[in-house]
C-alpha cells in the first residue's frame, strides 16, 4: 500500500461532476425494475466482451474503437438472454459485463466527440440502451436496480464507469463458475492501485469517493441497495478484510482520521494490472 506525504495531490483533473439530486433521482427510478430472481442453470457466451478487453488492454481506446461492432454485438446476443433463467452467479456475472460494456460504449461516444469525461454525454448513465427480458434499461438501472440487489458488496470493485477514478477493468470477462474469486481479486487490486491511500505524517487515510457513495453497502450488505450512509469507522472495519497486514496493522495502531478521495471523472478505460 502507498504510504503518501502531506504533500499527496488530490485535485481532479477534470472540474465535472454529476448532479447528486439529479443521481439520487435516477437511484430512486431504477428501483422499478423487476428485483433479480435467479433459478436456472444456462451459461452466458461472453465472447465479444472479451473480445473488446483485449484490444482496450492491448491499444486503449483507439483500439477499442475498432471493437464498436463487436460490442453492438455483444449487446443484440445479451439482449436475447432472460439472466433469471440463469444461476445466481452468473446472473450476476451477466449483470456485471453488460454494465461494463455499456460504459465502454458510452466512453467510446464521448472519445469520439472529443469530451474530456462521459458527464459530457447527454444523459450518460440514465439513457436507455437496452432491452433484456422485456424491460428497456440504462446504466443507471444495470446498476441500481440489478447489481446492488445481488447484495453483494464487492460489486463497487468491480464496476467501471469510464473515468480516471473508477475501479479498472479485469482483463477477462466475469463468469458464473469463477466469479467469487474474481470478485475478491477485483476489490484487492482496486485498494492497491489507489483504492485508499495512507498519510501517515498526518494520520489519516484516504478512501476512494465510492465507499463514501455506498458505505451502506459495505456495513449493512444484507440490506443492498443501501441509501443510508456508514459510519466511517464501521466502513474502515468492513474493508480491512481486503487490505494487506501491514495496512491493517497501521490502521489498529494509528486509529487515523478518515476522509475521501476527490473523484475525477477524467475519461479513461483501463484494463488493471497487478
Amino acid at each position: 500500500m502507498d504510504i503518501l506525504s502531506s504533500q499527496f495531490k488530490r485535485t481532479p483533473s477534470v472540474p465535472d461532476k454529476p448532479n447528486a439530486f439529479t443521481v439520487g433521482l435516477a437511484m430512486l427510478w431504477a428501483m422499478r425494475v423487476r428485483n433479480p430472481d435467479p433459478s436456472g442453470q444456462g451459461v452466458v457466451d461472453h465472447g465479444h466482451y472479451a473480445t473488446a478487453l483485449s484490444a482496450l488492454q492491448r491499444g486503449g481506446i483507439p483500439a477499442l474503437a475498432e471493437q464498436r461492432g463487436a460490442l453492438k454485438d455483444y449487446f443484440a446476443e445479451l439482449s436475447q438472454i432472460d439472466p433469471d433463467t440463469l444461476s445466481r452467479d452468473e446472473s450476476l456475472a451477466y449483470w456485471l459485463n453488460l454494465y461494463n460494456a455499456g460504459a465502454l460504449d458510452l466512453a467510446l461516444d464521448a472519445w469520439h466527440r472529443g469530451e474530456p469525461t462521459v458527464l459530457r454525454i447527454p444523459q450518460e448513465f440514465s439513457r436507455r440502451f437496452i432491452q433484456v427480458a422485456g424491460e428497456t434499461l440504462s446504466l443507471h438501472d444495470i446498476e441500481h436496480g440489478k447489481v446492488r440487489r445481488f447484495k453483494e458488496p464487492r460489486i463497487h470493485g468491480a464496476l467501471n464507469c469510464g473515468s480516471v477514478s473508477c475501479p479498472k477493468l479485469q482483463p477477462i470477462p466475469y463468469t458464473g463458475d469463477g466469479l467469487d474469486e474474481q470478485l475478491e481479486e477485483q476489490m484487492r487490486r482496486f485498494f492497491t492501485l489507489g483504492g485508499i491511500e495512507l498519510d501517515v505524517a498526518a494520520n489519516l487515510v484516504w478512501l476512494s469517493r465510492i465507499f463514501l457513495w455506498f458505505s451502506g453497502d459495505f456495513v449493512r450488505s444484507q440490506r443492498m441497495p443501501s441509501w443510508f450512509p456508514a459510519g466511517k469507522r464501521d466502513l474502515l472495519k468492513a474493508v480491512q478484510k481486503w487490505l494487506d497486514e501491514d495496512t491493517v496493522a497501521w490502521l489498529e495502531q494509528a486509529s487515523p482520521k478518515v476522509e475521501f478521495q476527490p473523484y475525477d471523472w477524467g475519461l479513461r478505460c483501463a484494463v488493471g494490472s497487478g
